[in-house]
């Protein structure tokens, strides 16, 4: 092909900004009435976990989820590494192994070449391929925007299943990838990203979650979820609700992919990560952090790291660093006490040299 085609510019939003906010999911859900689920069902909608699971008459769990988006980069290729690397993680998070995935695309065929459709479904394929992962079909429609994720099947022992609802209060709270993707990815998006915020950016959204979930496992960790679209303190909130306890942050713990503290500063910041800044203004005590960091804090991830909740930091952070995964002690869980449960309180600043 001779022209360049940039796929962000024939979406309207990138990667896991595109969902739906925190808000509007919630007030969608809350006039649906409560769907009685068999006993079998382990886990289910009602603690906004990263994937459901059913028990097998056999023995072992089914982890089931689904999670597709519109680019997030402008390569065919590395957007398919991406959805994929994704729509895995929810799988892993759960403690689980994915084991079958089906291709879910929307494709614009009359404003997009099928050879770049092509890549995308070979990027795909390769991330599954290393995940051990088979691909064994899927489902295309002709789109107005382009569109890819996948639906996986994974499995787990009961004995490993690790959800986001089961929260001590005393835990610590670990965070395996830098946060900023929202943020580097509206910078790609806005062609102000340097080549190499942009390949930061890819190779981080790219990294399977495996190794950090295997960690989590060997160190007997009591609860964790995978930060994406609700962004890091949007997620934690949904793990604090869930588990009925409040939580501290310590800001100056984070780290940030290059150039995410400089876009924000520039109001490069996506309209995923403002929606999630609005829904946590009463959930979160900012303590002394300015509004750039505020939103760099909110910022709506694409296949970010796992959020961890462990009352043995000492053993999960050794297994972590053993397996070359970042092993960021960022903050811990609280009784919930007279502010209720889901509660924020941040402390600290954002590091003075954060990128």
């Amino acid at each position: 092909m001779d022209t360049v085609i940039r796929l962000t510019q024939f979406s309207h939003g990138a990667g896991c900004a595109c969902k739906l906010g925190p808000s509007e999911l919630s007030e969608v859900l809350a006039r649906l009435p409560a769907a009685a689920m068999p006993p079998e069902v382990l886990v289910a909608g009602d603690t906004r976990d990263d994937a459901a699971v059913y028990r097998l008459p056999g023995g072992g769990a089914l982890v089931q989820t689904v999670d597709f988006f519109m680019p997030v980069v402008d390569d065919a290729y590395d957007w398919g590494r991406i959805a994929a690397a994704n729509a895995l993680s929810d799988v892993y998070a759960m403690g689980g192994r994915p084991a079958l995935a089906l291709n879910v695309v929307g494709w614009p065929v009359d404003r997009l070449p099928l050879e770049l459709l092509s890549e995308v479904l070979r990027g795909g394929a390769d991330v599954a391929a290393e995940a051990g992962v088979a691909i064994v079909g899927g489902h295309t429609i002709d789109d107005t925007e382009p569109k890819y994720g996948m639906a996986v099947t994974g499995f787990v022992e009961e004995s490993s299943l690790t959800r986001n609802s089961t929260a001590p209060p005393g835990a610590a709270l670990f965070l395996t990838k830098p946060l900023g993707v929202g943020i580097a990815t509206t910078a790609i998006k806005r062609g102000v990203a340097t080549e190499a915020q942009t390949r930061a950016a890819v190779d981080l959204m790219t990294t399977l979650n495996r190794a950090a979930a295997e960690a989590m496992l060997e160190a007997s960790a009591e609860a964790a979820t995978d930060v994406t679209g609700f962004g890091l303190l949007g997620h934690l909130v949904e793990m604090l609700e869930s588990s009925e306890v409040a939580g501290v942050i310590d800001a100056g713990a984070l780290e940030f992919l290059p150039g995410t503290r400089a876009h924000a500063d520039a109001g490069v910041v996506p309209g995923g990560s403002k929606r999630n800044h609005r829904w946590l203004s009463d959930r979160v005590e900012w303590g002394g952090l300015e509004a750039a960091e505020q939103l760099m804090l909110a910022d709506a991830q694409t296949s970010g790291g796992l959020l961890i909740a462990t009352t043995r930091p000492d053993e999960l952070r050794a297994a972590l660093e053993a397996r070359g995964v970042l092993a960021l002690e960022v903050g811990r869980t609280e009784a919930a006490g007279a502010t209720g449960a889901g509660r924020i309180r941040l402390e600290g600043r954002v590091a003075a040299d954060a990128a």
